[in-house]
């Protein structure tokens, strides 16, 4: 009986892993992916642009 409570643990974390990448897995796109591309797109853009010099500081 000894091996079933060494084995418990790993296949309940195992099984609780699995079921969290399946959500996260399924949760990506639908209605909501154009409105989360645009915030990523726009969040880069400032990025980029505080990362830049600007031209007219030259």
């Amino acid at each position: 009986m000894d091996y079933v409570s060494a084995l418990l643990p790993p296949v309940v974390m195992a099984a609780f892993f699995i079921a969290l990448i399946v959500v996260i897995v399924k949760s990506q796109g639908g209605p909501n992916k154009a409105k989360e591309d645009a915030a990523v797109d726009a969040a880069l853009a400032r990025a980029e642009a505080a990362r830049r010099p600007d031209a007219s500081d030259a």
